[in-house]
């Protein structure tokens, strides 16, 4: 069995000196790799052989960075049970001035637009997969590949029960009333949390472990107020840059907060389904 350090020196060709796991690690075992010439890689390792979709990642990486601006890293080998990338230098928390970044970068990310919703690929959120497809109609991909879905995949891992789902067929049922006018599809990078935001002199040093497609751009602003990742500093910026739209606050933030939710309580279980249940009643 060929170790950690053995598999990163193969698929780079360069001597590794030593590896440290670093926290973050969902799918893979996360490692901080030294190389005999001074750099320093990270590397995600799943079981050797294994089908644990690391080139996605490594594919979705290679997707913002040629179609946008946008700070990520670079990959330097994606293979399914092995992925590379350049080390990222980061430290320090996200303040005020890396919410005013984060806003500039994602109102640019958000201004990629195409004429349908979804991608060309299925993707991942997190270890889970992500079904896109192309789609003309917002409402029902945010139905049909959104909300039907991940709320199936948390009914049958019982982080929802069958009286939630059944409200989550009533809000998709009330879409058309909840979001009005989508705005026209945009590219996303689709997990923005505070663990995929690496930060490093008051600035956005890159975004890690996307979940990309095109979407309506306020799924993503939503979803950085799960966990209050951004707050009033990043809002006031976005809303210069690209102009939010009555109603986002009031309605619409909660509505597509339902599939980060979703996701979390197929992954972390029910207390996230209380979450999904408490808004679907609101809306449902």
């Amino acid at each position: 069995m060929l170790t950690a350090e053995e598999r990163i020196s193969h698929a780079l060709a360069k001597d590794v000196q030593r590896t440290r796991s670093l926290s973050g690690g969902c799918i893979a075992d996360v490692r901080l790799a030294e190389l005999a010439d001074g750099s320093r890689v990270v590397a995600k390792i799943a079981p050797l052989g294994s089908a644990s979709n690391l080139d996605l990642e490594g594919w979705m990486l290679d997707q913002l960075r040629e179609r946008s601006s946008l700070p990520v890293p670079l990959v330097l080998h994606a293979a399914s049970d092995l992925l590379i990338l350049e080390y990222i230098e980061a430290s320090g928390p996200i303040t005020r001035d890396v919410q005013l970044h984060a806003a500039e970068l994602l109102a640019a990310l958000h201004s990629i637009t195409t004429d349908r919703y979804g991608l060309e690929r299925d993707t991942l959120i997190g270890p889970l997969n992500q079904p896109n497809g192309w789609m003309e109609d917002w409402r029902t991909f945010y139905a049909d590949r959104r909300l039907m879905a991940f709320g199936r995949i948390a009914l049958e891992r019982r982080g929802i029960d069958a009286g939630a789902m059944r409200s989550i067929e009533r809000v998709c049922a009330n879409l058309p009333t909840l979001i009005p006018e989508p705005n026209p599809p945009s590219l996303i990078h689709g997990d923005v949390w505070g663990g995929n935001v690496l930060c490093a002199g008051g600035r956005v040093a890159a975004f890690i472990d996307p979940a990309i497609y095109f979407a309506d751009a306020e799924i993503e602003l939503a979803f950085t107020t799960l966990f209050s990742t951004f707050g009033e500093a990043f809002f006031e910026r976005y809303n210069e840059l690209r102009p939010l739209r009555p109603g986002f606050f009031e309605t619409r933030r909660e509505v597509y907060l339902l599939y980060p939710l979703l996701v979390h309580a197929a992954l972390f279980g029910p207390s996230y389904g209380e979450q999904v249940r408490a808004i679907c009643e609101r809306f449902g």
